[in-house]
């Protein structure tokens, strides 16, 4: 199994920062003049060197498409890819699939170029809140596991059935026995479909992290324009200080840890990302954190 290399870190633990999906922050490209996806992801992979994919959540991708990404990305850049809603349940209303195996082969073809390149750190299983803790559902994650053999994998919950009184350590032996990396989740305290923070890590290479924003009142929402209240969160500084500790310990515990900020509903995920980055001490891999310089005017008369 070829499993995406971690940097330039010759064995070295580490922590990495990036964001969920690259398209939609737009601080980061206002000195972009390329306003296309590609150059969107060459300007991203200027500020961090980790992302996570959600349009593989939404559809299968061709693998043409993925090719794509993976070459535009430099080397030591890692992909955490969103497992397909057909694959997690969220897709009631039927897939165009003949059946659960074929759909697992497609999704796993086409995510091959980054696999082969070296560049998937995982993929990533989020469950839906309606996702307890039952006989069922922990059949169905052993289904999924086994469909994904060879591939790293991550599973993140968003019922809290799981780590309940008396079901917490159980869930956490069952992800390590099955090979599942922890997705550790910061995010509101909003009822059964939340979790608690679990920091646990059950993979020696991998731990992710996904900060969710802390908007309870937004956490439920439903409707056309839930995607601008669920994840709309600004931590503080004082939030973030509470990871470092946390951060830290994980890292001793898996040889990676991935940190990806969700928040962004109204656009602060890259802000807290580098002020994390900032706070841990870590560089963004074009070195520093003042923005581009203005590209410059065409002479005309320099011709």
């Amino acid at each position: 199994m070829v499993r995406a290399r971690f940097g330039e870190s010759g064995g070295k633990r580490l922590i990495r920062i990036g964001l969920a999906g690259w398209g939609d922050h737009p601080s980061l490209y206002r000195r972009v003049r390329q306003t296309g996806a590609s150059g969107k992801l060459k300007a991203y992979s200027g500020w961090f060197d980790i992302v996570e994919v959600d349009a593989t959540f939404h559809a299968i991708q061709p693998e043409r498409v993925t090719a794509r990404w993976t070459s535009e990305t430099p080397d030591g850049f890692g992909f955490i890819v969103k497992a397909y809603q057909g694959m997690t349940g969220h897709a009631r209303g039927g897939v165009p699939y003949a059946d659960t195996a074929s759909m697992f082969a497609a999704f796993r073809a086409s995510i091959e170029p980054m696999r082969a390149a070296g560049k998937l750190l995982a993929v990533l299983f989020q469950y839906p809140p309606w996702f307890d803790c039952t006989r069922e559902h922990v059949d169905k994650l052993r289904e999924a596991r086994a469909l994904m053999d060879g591939i790293p994998c991550a599973l993140e919950f968003r019922n809290r059935t799981w780590f309940e009184e008396g079901m917490r350590e159980r869930t956490l032996a069952f992800m390590k026995r099955e090979g599942w990396i922890h997705g550790v989740c910061d995010e509101p305290q909003a009822g059964e479909g939340s979790v608690p923070i679990v920091e646990e890590a059950t993979d020696a290479e991998l731990t992710i992290v996904r900060f969710h924003g802390r908007n309870a009142a937004g956490w439920n929402a439903g409707g056309p324009g839930w995607r601008d209240v669920r994840y709309l969160y600004r931590y503080t500084e004082a939030e973030l200080e509470e990871w470092i500790g946390r951060l830290k310990r994980l890292e001793a515990r898996s040889r990676a840890v991935c940190v990806i900020f969700n928040n962004n509903s109204g656009g602060d995920a890259a802000d807290n990302a580098l002020q994390l980055m900032r706070m841990l001490g870590l560089r963004p891999p074009r070195g520093g954190f003042d923005p581009p310089a203005e590209p410059e005017q065409m002479d005309l008369f320099d011709l």
